[in-house]
């Protein structure tokens, strides 16, 4: 706590972190990853997400583990801070608020696109933003509630996409007729790009599992949330596996169904890969729920991550790494809500001022440098406070460097860029209250 601000609630039961978890990594990019993934890794597209997900799930074994262990606000801002110094927490922290606010823009037009024409796109994402800010400034409850009621229409979308491609592949198999479509267009604009690669080259492989790692971040967003969670030490690790485990066996079974529906080359060929499944299933009347589907993960995504936000500027604000006043907690819904609202504010004016759905790379940079420094914080813990092998996390800090090399060089430029940015702001800033002090 920051002077006399109360602390936040733990209000946060089990099942309500697994819905945000869920809610986190369950949005619009399932509804599109799987058509450049395949593009980059062809018939091998299930080997790209199995280590995909190995690496989720080394930096969830390590985040669940820091977690029980600092049950506080802020996620790997604070772990860095803690096991490695002021620095990394530092870096961790600035590159997910600088890069996620950003994100949170692009999710709110993304969400738009899918579900308003192109003339309220704008007015639209802004309307959703601040609902959504109005609904998490009401307490965690409200949060995960609406993530439940989300996660669950999303979840019966997916399923029925996958239904619509059993039916598409056990046709094609009993009758031998082959289906073409032409690729539908995402109304998106396409946020994950790849080029294409030989199907059966390593590079091709490696830079598919990049692809799909990012529609699995977002396990951890339950550990930034960590001061309201009842019983963190048990619920936190649950709650982080428990999801994870759920969206990996649906992206597998996602997959499995596109790849037997539209084979590897249609499906790296199309921007609307499940939008397609159902239309040549002849399902057209599924198409707009698929659609609306997408835009709904989107809102849901969107719904945790500004929650996240909040509470890693708060942790910063705490630390005096961000200004003071963002520490503030409101005294009957305890939620950081100067930090909820400035975050709020923060997306509107990018919405206004920007698209930036074809150029956030560096916020893909930011989440790897984030679960870095929180595998690198894992490795030092101490033995009785481990939950996973210390061979674990370190495979995972290994996992995010080599994503790191798939990521557009544009990207990696501009995460460079905004670290830099940052740490410049953190040596003027500590230079002043040196001499102050002095």
């Amino acid at each position: 706590m920051t002077g006399d601000q109360p602390s936040l609630a733990r209000r946060l039961t089990f099942g309500g972190a697994v819905a945000i978890g869920l809610a986190s990594m369950i949005g619009a990019g399932v509804f599109s990853v799987f058509a450049p993934a395949a593009a980059a890794a062809g018939d091998l597209l299930l080997v790209g997400l199995a280590l995909a997900a190995f690496v989720a799930f080394a930096n969830a074994g390590s985040t669940a583990q820091l977690a029980a262990r600092y049950p506080e606000s802020g996620g790997a801002y604070r772990y860095g801070r803690e096991r490695l110094g002021e620095w990394p927490g530092f870096l961790a922290g600035w590159g997910f608020v600088i890069g996620k606010t950003a994100s949170c823009a692009a999710m709110a037009m993304t969400a738009a696109a899918y579900l308003v024409p192109a003339e309220w796109q704008r007015p639209a994402a802004i309307a959703a933003v601040l609902v959504i800010a109005a609904i998490n400034l009401r307490g965690i409850t409200r949060t995960s509630r609406a993530a439940t009621i989300i996660v669950s229409i999303v979840l019966a979308v997916l399923v029925l996409v996958i239904v619509a491609g059993i039916v598409v592949a056990t046709t094609r198999a009993t009758t031998g007729l082959s289906f073409g479509f032409v690729a539908g267009t995402d109304p998106s604009g396409a946020i994950l790009t790849a080029e294409r690669a030989d199907e059966t080259s390593v590079w091709g492989v490696l830079q598919a599992a990049g692809l799909l790692f990012f529609a699995f971040a977002g396990y951890a967003r339950v550990a930034t949330l960590g001061e309201e969670v009842v019983d963190p030490a048990r619920t936190i690790p649950r709650a982080v596996q428990t999801s994870l485990g759920i969206v990996f066996a649906l992206y597998a079974a996602i997959a499995v169904t596109l790849l037997a529906a539209l084979g590897a080359p249609a499906l790296a060929a199309s921007t609307a890969p499940l939008a397609d499944t159902v239309e040549i299933a002849g399902w057209t009347w599924a198409e707009p729920i698929v659609r609306a589907g997408a835009g709904l993960a989107a809102l849901g995504a969107l719904l945790a991550l500004i929650a996240g936000i909040g509470r890693t500027t708060l942790a910063m604000a705490r630390d005096r790494e961000l200004p003071a006043p963002l520490a503030a907690v409101h005294p009957r819904f305890r939620v950081p809500h100067v930090a909820e609202a400035v975050v709020a504010g923060a997306i509107v004016v990018l919405i206004l001022v920007a698209d930036l759905r074809g150029a956030i790379g560096f916020s893909s940079f930011g989440v790897l440098v984030y679960y870095l420094v929180a595998n690198l914080a894992a490795v030092t813990q101490p033995r009785g406070e481990r939950r996973v092998p210390r061979a674990l996390s370190v495979a995972g800090a290994i996992g995010c460097l080599v994503l790191v090399i798939t990521l557009p060089w544009t990207s990696v430029v501009a995460g460079v860029a905004v670290f830099a940015f940052g740490a410049g702001i953190r040596l003027v800033v500590q230079a002043r209250r040196r001499r102050l002090a002095a």
